[in-house]
């Protein structure tokens, strides 16, 4: 069977939302060291080892903010790239258990296959597969803030299918069965 979608493009406010959700959800940790160092500056102010902290607190919570703003206008920045708009356009997708069709129109599209998809969530109202682009980076000689971009941003290239893409009920129940036969989804998870 071939799953055959409705033409969609993924909205830049919801891939910003995905992409900033996804990046939270991998480097929540991150955030001890800030919580760790306003913690240990409240104690040190308290117990009167150092006086006139305000500043401290302003610079931990100020460098926290920026380092949060700089991932948010990444993800911002690839909604405006020349090298990216085809995340955004309209695709009519047709989905066998060889591969993911992506078409533009009758003779314009692309294919991904199944090993190029790392990981897929099942969400409230989509699935989200994530795209591997360790064949983009693999080679690559680059410095060490590139590492660190390309790093944090491992998640920043997927497909966004919205259950209401799929024209019958049938389609997304064959969608689920793939997925499982894939590893893509427990098998018990609905």
């Amino acid at each position: 069977m071939i799953i055959k979608t409705k033409k969609y493009a993924l909205d830049q406010k919801t891939y910003i939302s995905l992409a900033m959700r996804s990046w939270v959800k991998q480097n929540w940790y991150w955030g001890l060291i800030p919580l760790v160092l306003l913690i240990t500056t409240i104690v040190l102010d308290v117990t009167g080892v150092l006086t006139s902290t305000w500043w401290i607190y302003l610079l931990i919570v100020l460098l926290t903010v920026v380092y949060v703003l700089f991932w948010a206008v990444q993800f911002t920045g690839i909604t405006q790239m020349e090298q990216t708009k085809a995340l955004f356009q309209k695709y009519v997708y047709e989905i066998d258990s060889r591969q993911i069709l992506l078409k533009l129109n009758a003779r314009e599209g692309g294919i991904l296959k199944w090993d190029q998809i790392r990981s897929v969530k099942k969400d409230k109202d989509a699935y989200v597969m994530v795209v591997s682009n360790d064949q983009a980076t693999n080679g690559m000689k680059v410095n060490w803030l590139a590492k660190i971009v390309a790093k944090g941003m491992k998640d920043a290239q997927f497909l966004y299918l919205p259950y209401s893409i799929f024209t019958t009920e049938n389609e997304l129940k064959f969608m689920d069965t793939l997925l499982r036969r894939k590893g893509f989804l427990a098998e018990g998870k609905e």
